[in-house]
């Protein structure tokens, strides 16, 4: 697998991905605690099937000090005793707001208010922003063809 270009590598790639890491660290500095923006931005890696961001998300909350099991466990969260409350209803939003597929489908109230139980608006909003940010990275990490398996933690603080 080689990746078809590097975006960093491209004037317009350049601007939009520095731009893009900059919009996605207001998520990283927002009250949402950081285990759980790592367990986020993993299971929605999954889901779409970027294994460029499954390295990253993985090893970026191995070195903040995730557990192997839940790190093991998050593909299959829903039938796992490991996650909190909160994790969970977390988890179901970012899955439901990952699998938009069809023009008119949306996430369901129910999975809205079960996180709205366990998040103000603040939280939400940083929910619903890394939500969005991780489906667009996974979808040009995978148009680029970009695998995973190189990454080192880290490697993004070049961007500030």
């Amino acid at each position: 697998m080689e990746t078809r270009i590097n975006l960093m590598e491209t004037a317009i790639g350049s601007k939009v991905g520095k731009r893009f890491y900059a919009t996605s660290t207001a998520v990283a500095e927002s009250s949402l605690p950081k285990s759980l923006q790592d367990l986020l931005s993993l299971r929605i890696s999954q889901i779409n099937g970027c294994g460029f961001c499954v390295d990253i998300h993985t090893k970026d909350a191995v070195a903040a000090g995730e557990t192997d099991l839940r790190l093991h466990l998050v593909a299959a969260w829903k039938h796992t005793t490991v996650f909190t409350e909160a994790e969970r209803a977390a988890l179901a939003l970012a899955e439901e707001g990952t699998r938009i597929t069809v023009p008119g489908e949306v996430v369901s109230d129910a999975t809205w208010e079960q996180a709205r139980k366990h998040f103000d608006d603040e939280q939400l909003a940083a929910l619903t922003c890394l939500i969005a940010l991780m489906n667009a990275s996974n979808r040009m990490a995978l148009i680029l063809n970009t695998p995973g398996g190189s990454y080192a933690p880290g490697a993004f603080a070049a961007l500030d």
